[in-house]
């Protein structure tokens, strides 16, 4: 049986589920466990650190230092700590905690600006990640394996048996009439802030998923701004939807209320996690921020998908968000677009869907005459300013509309780059 890394094909897929109380707090549970692993995992390190900075020979130091080695694993970790051995919490559970934490560092030596593994805190939100197993079995499909499809409203899982699950029905009626062997990967079951469950899957086959969209023979450039959501090289304007704008006030107010909750119970000496009335207001602060960022999810999901779906290439500019963030006067607008989601959906579906996307280099796609390749800013001109949303040009004297040019010079990129 293949290995999912050896598997072609990979694919994502996200359901929300129904657990009953037991099943709730079982997840409560192995939620806990995972991030104990995690934090301990931290704690051994920091403390070899700290043990390793002893230079002279003293055997405590060196009988420490092996202890705490010989505890870095899963098995010998639960042997330390009995309650983790207790019944309802999955092995696999506290194995992947730790090869998170494994990761973690390897993408601090391979990525940069990302930091070192920190303790993880306990927070309203539980994730816990486990594994499907196939014992004794010489196939790999939905139906066989530790965590298997039930049918297409029950999932099956380690420890948490048979759970109740909702998603597209289109979508698990395909996975499910699949004849051709199909594997399940890692499986993540999460409790967001706004108590709702949802499962995680990663499938893994030798044939797609999904088929590759037809040929359209047609290629668009795409510049993204805060004035409008994007402007595409054949004049398309999409509107910005501005969800977090038109949701502000109620917010900010849902947050003040939030606070005075806190500063009562912390005046009374109460803990936050048994003040009812602070938690009933977190769940409404927590259920409006999440109905923004569904909305701008859905919004994101349907635009980048018509793009992909319309033409054969896409072509857009390669933007940095955390740089783009240090700008106060534009942080909440560029915050609330969601440009780096929607560059990333852009890409796994235009290879999941077999069409082509690419991002080019934005210096002077703004300044630059689409026409006749004048750039504004030399031979004695002025730059164009956030505020120029037409102008002309000094040399051919066409009239441009400022995004359309740009999205027109960041196609002409795309092409040049290809080529």
């Amino acid at each position: 049986m293949k290995k999912m890394a050896e598997l072609k094909y990979h694919f994502g897929l996200k359901v929300r589920i129904y657990p009953s109380d037991t099943q709730k707090q079982l997840i409560k549970r192995n939620s806990d466990a995972s991030r104990f692993v995690y934090n301990e995992m931290v704690a051994i390190n920091k403390e070899l650190w700290q043990l390793r900075r002893v230079k002279l020979p003293i055997d405590t130091v060196r009988s420490r230092i092996n202890q705490l080695k010989e505890r870095k694993n899963a098995k010998a970790m639960s042997n330390h700590f009995q309650f983790l051995n207790a019944e309802g919490i999955d092995s696999l559970a506290k194995a992947n905690a730790i090869q998170n934490y494994n990761r973690a560092w390897k993408n601090f030596h391979q990525t940069p600006g990302t930091g070192i593994p920190k303790f993880h805190r306990k927070r309203s939100v539980w994730k816990y990640q486990t594994n499907c197993q196939y014992p004794k079995q010489k196939e790999a499909w939905l139906t066989n394996g530790t965590a298997k499809f039930v049918d297409a409203k029950h999932f099956k899982l380690p420890k948490l048996d048979v759970i109740r699950i909702k998603g597209s029905k289109k979508r698990l009626s395909q996975l499910l009439s699949r004849t051709d062997q199909t594997r399940i990967g890692t499986v993540t079951i999460t409790k967001d802030a706004t108590d709702r469950f949802f499962l995680s899957l990663q499938l893994g086959s030798d044939t797609p998923f999904v088929s590759a969209f037809p040929a359209t023979k047609r290629q668009v450039g795409i510049d993204l701004n805060t004035e409008n959501f994007l402007t595409t090289s054949d004049n398309t304007v999409v509107a910005n939807p501005r969800y977090y704008r038109t949701i502000k006030g109620k917010l900010a107010k849902a947050q003040r209320t939030l606070a005075r909750r806190q500063r009562r119970a912390k005046k009374e000496h109460r803990s936050l996690r048994n003040s009812k009335n602070y938690q009933q207001q977190r769940l409404v602060v927590a259920k409006i921020s999440a109905k923004v960022a569904d909305r701008r999810r859905n919004f994101l999901h349907q635009l980048s998908t018509t793009l992909i779906k319309n033409h054969d290439l896409v072509v857009a500019e390669e933007l940095r968000s955390k740089n783009l963030l240090k700008n106060h006067a534009l942080a909440m607008s560029i915050a609330d677009v969601g440009w780096r989601s929607f560059l990333s959906m852009l890409e796994y579906k235009a290879t999941l869907y077999g069409h082509q996307f690419v991002t080019v280099n934005p210096k002077n796609t703004t300044q630059t005459c689409h026409n006749c390749g004048f750039v504004m800013g030399t031979e004695g001109t002025d730059k164009l300013t956030l505020g120029d949303r037409q102008w002309e040009c000094p040399k051919c004297h066409v009239h441009h509309i400022r995004d359309h040019n740009a999205a027109q010079n960041i196609l002409t990129k795309g092409l040049e780059q290809l080529a």
